[in-house]
């Protein structure tokens, strides 16, 4: 499991959003263990107080569970991001990559165009719907 920190968003964000990330995209599988809260704290020179709460927040979003002698683990409800979603997100990434557009300025600009499902139009009934790239 690969965690960096950088940008401007607290750490407890970070470590919570990557390791979402790292489920919603498959890298974490139901059941896999993570670090414990030392060692990560330790890997990412944080105070464990910064993972613990992290890793509190996903169990209140039942991704994780941690359990007394066998640690924290990605729970058996957790679910992975459709394929298309993924290659999406991807495209995107490598695109403000190149582009020197940071994560930071990625996200607004995604928050920005984003659109809630009730707010797309329904196609006309003479119009094609619109494809996603």
């Amino acid at each position: 499991m690969i965690i960096l920190l950088s940008g401007s968003a607290p750490p407890t964000d970070q470590i919570r959003d990557q390791i979402r990330g790292l489920i919603a995209s498959g890298q974490l599988a139901a059941n896999d263990r993570l670090p414990s809260v030392r060692q990560l704290a330790k890997d990412l020179a944080v105070a464990p107080g910064t993972v613990a709460k992290a890793y509190r927040a996903l169990e209140t979003e039942r991704l994780l569970i941690t359990r007394t002698g066998s640690g924290t683990r990605v729970s058996t409800t957790a679910t992975t991001t459709r394929r298309p979603v993924l290659d999406a997100a991807r495209a995107l990434a490598d695109t403000s990559n190149r582009a020197g557009v940071d994560l930071d300025t990625t996200i607004q600009i995604l928050r920005a165009v984003w659109t809630a499902p009730d707010d797309v139009p329904a196609p006309a009934a003479n119009e094609k719907p619109a494809t996603s790239v």
